[in-house]
């Protein structure tokens, strides 16, 4: 795993308890910043609360993708939260509360990576077996493994 890498062990939070959607994206946020991956928390944060409320960001499955451009973000990241057994968050989904948390963080200049980033995020948390195996890892690094083998921008 390199730094460059979409995300790292570093920007996993396993056992996530957060009162609400905005305070989840705040925790995960909070592994961005310490990486030195977004240069403004709070800057950062209102850009992803201003999208979420512009439209829900749950997807089917019980995971919530918040997601912002921002001029605040150096490199696309995704920093990961699998809450604690039981405990679940509301992202607007139809069929439920989401216990898996992908926060994605892109800057303001790279709309298409944004959306390709994005849409095959969503094109693999649509995937049953991606979302169990993300669940289930409860390592950071083999969370991390598995978002950076599913999202290669190596080449980027």
């Amino acid at each position: 795993m390199t730094e460059l890498d979409l995300t790292t062990p570093a920007l996993v939070l396993l056992d996530l308890v957060a009162v609400d959607k905005q305070d989840a994206a705040a925790q995960l946020a909070g592994t961005l910043h310490a990486a030195g991956r977004i240069s403004d928390l709070d800057g950062f944060l209102a850009q992803v609360n201003a999208r979420e409320h512009q439209l829900a960001t749950g997807l089917p499955g019980g995971v919530g993708l918040p997601h912002a451009r921002s001029e605040f973000v150096q490199h696309t990241s995704i920093a990961v939260g699998v809450t604690k057994f039981g405990h679940s968050l509301d992202f607007g989904a139809v069929d439920g509360p989401a216990n898996l948390v992908l926060l994605m963080a892109t800057p303001a200049a790279s709309f298409s990576e944004h959306l390709e980033v994005l849409a095959t995020l969503a094109r693999s948390l649509m995937k049953e077996n991606f979302r169990e195996s993300l669940r289930r890892a409860y390592d950071p690094g083999v969370i991390a493994e598995l978002i950076n083998s599913t999202i290669d921008f190596s080449d980027s």
